[in-house]
């Protein structure tokens, strides 16, 4: 656990797929399952291997647990073949590792406050009104601020994924998700959450029996958390707001930027493929206060992540 990072170069065709599969038959294995730290991986092996849908498979595969993928490069191999399977060139590698640990304490000191999951508003003991939201892109966002050296605190809603040893604060309705973020100071605010915008007036203190043909429930709007940090917002602080549509995506993020005071709003659609509630992609705009408008094509949950933090990071010069 005291290592900053981990870097398997070269990375065979062999071990690549005994790590995408958890095998953990030698020591390199053993350390690799055992660390809690970023992997970095510099593949290298022959072309035909490298091309092979399996392999490719195997990289994604390790890409998704959050491995990072130093990518071949074309040139002379060594079955003495010329094409693409050369590992990265030291130099390159070096570099990158350069700009990692730089990239690592871009946000020490910095406090950030993240939302994720959705909230449960109670009808009565047993039933609730509630969303499909997994939790997965606050999360991947929250890992993403900590690896950049913020002190992350995670207020989620009910959602049972690991949160990798970052501060959490676990909230059960819209109210308690309020209380939790008004109380937490932050330089950086992501409310990833998918927060019920109404809950039941009453609850029922008994379960509600089956009695009739209809039910009528009155609901009432939560608190807007959104807005509530918009209004107290200090100048050096960054607001971030999500907005998931379903018509008008550009009209309604746009709208949320301005009446929320937020400085950036994350557009994600239900018409996209792959993108929303459960996945492990997403798609997504980002809008931001000065007019700057950021498209990103469909890409893993954690790789957003990183657009995103790379956004914010910008905001805070």
């Amino acid at each position: 656990r005291w290592a900053d990072a981990m870097l398997i170069a070269p990375l065979s065709c062999n071990t690549m797929s005994k790590m995408a599969n958890a095998a953990c038959d030698n020591l390199l294995l053993a350390t690799y399952l055992s660390a809690t730290c970023p992997v970095i991986l510099a593949p290298a092996m022959d072309e035909d291997m490298w091309m092979h849908p399996a392999t490719q498979y195997n990289l994604a595969r390790l890409e998704s647990f959050g491995c990072i993928n130093l990518s071949v490069q074309y040139g002379e191999l060594a079955s003495g073949l010329v094409g693409q399977g050369r590992m990265a060139e030291p130099e390159e590698i070096i570099s990158y590792l350069e700009s990692f640990f730089a990239q690592q304490a871009s946000l020490k000191g910095k406090k950030a406050l993240v939302t994720a999951g959705p909230t449960y508003e109670a009808i009565d003991p047993v039933r609730f009104i509630g969303n499909h939201s997994s939790g997965k892109m606050g999360i991947a966002i929250a890992n993403e601020l900590k690896q950049r050296g913020a002190e992350v605190t995670l207020v989620t809603g009910p959602i049972h994924l690991e949160t990798n040893g970052i501060r959490r604060i676990s909230v059960t309705s819209a109210e308690q998700m309020y209380t939790s973020c008004l109380a937490e100071p932050y330089d950086i605010a992501v409310m990833a959450a998918a927060v019920a915008d109404y809950t039941p007036a009453e609850v029922a203190g008994q379960k509600i029996k089956k009695t009739g043909e209809e039910l009528t429930l009155t609901l009432r709007k939560t608190k807007d958390i959104l807005a509530a940090l918009g209004q107290k917002k200090e100048q050096g602080q960054v607001l971030v707001g999500f907005a998931l549509e379903t018509n008008n995506e550009k009209e309604s993020a746009l709208k949320k930027l301005a009446e929320k005071n937020a400085d950036m709003i994350v557009l994600n659609s239900l018409q996209d493929n792959g993108a929303g509630f459960g996945h492990d992609t997403n798609k997504a705009t980002f809008y931001l206060k000065n007019g700057e408008e950021k498209s990103f094509a469909l890409k893993t949950k954690k790789a957003l992540a990183k657009d995103i933090v790379d956004t914010i990071t910008n905001l805070l010069l």
